[in-house]
């Protein structure tokens, strides 16, 4: 079993919301969402999709830490959701799959999720490090990313969001340098 393949929930899950939309708006859109993890799909109510709201801040709050500096509080928050969502391994096959292990196959649909995505968060920050949770620096977008790159320099969640922010910061410093040019030349009259 591959425990780190269990982070991507948290991708996943926390890239929902944005500045401009919340596609986790409903129950449609949760069930879209769990897609991506068939034994994690289930019926849903809106008790879970709120669960599945406030499992995704919580998530968010420890990225947000950990680009702040603030590596303790990152992984305390992240063994409180360990501890709050313990995991219950499994031995299961299906679609034609050989044996393997599943994290929990118990619980509600939130409980699930939160317990493969803490597990999978806490075994990718055990292995790459803390540093590696990357919250993208594009305004307007927020999306978080884990850091994967040899020197830790990622600093967008995709090339379109790096591509954006490198075009107006050309634009910018076009701005700055016409705005100096013609100042320069009032002064000079």
């Amino acid at each position: 079993m591959d425990l780190a393949s269990y982070a991507d929930l948290v991708i996943e899950l926390v890239n929902t919301q944005d500045p401009v939309q919340d596609s986790l708006r409903d129950l449609d859109s949760l069930q879209e969402l769990l897609k991506i993890r068939p034994h994690l799909s289930g019926r849903v109510t809106r008790r879970d999709l709120d669960a599945m709201r406030d499992l995704r801040s919580e998530l968010r709050a420890i990225f947000t830490s950990a680009v702040a500096g603030h590596h303790e509080d990152a992984v305390d928050r992240l063994n409180s959701l360990l501890i709050q969502h313990p995991i219950h391994p499994q031995v299961s096959g299906h679609d034609g799959q050989d044996w393997h292990l599943h994290l929990t196959e118990s619980g509600s649909v939130p409980d699930r999720y939160a317990a493969g995505a803490s597990m999978g968060l806490a075994v990718y920050v055990s292995t790459h490090g803390i540093e590696r949770l990357g919250v993208c620096q594009a305004p307007l977008c927020g999306k978080i990313y884990f850091d994967t790159t040899a020197n830790r320099s990622r600093r967008h969640c995709s090339d379109r969001c790096a591509d954006r922010a490198n075009v107006a910061a050309y634009r910018a410093r076009r701005r700055e340098n016409a705005d100096a040019e013609i100042g320069s030349r009032e002064r000079g009259r």
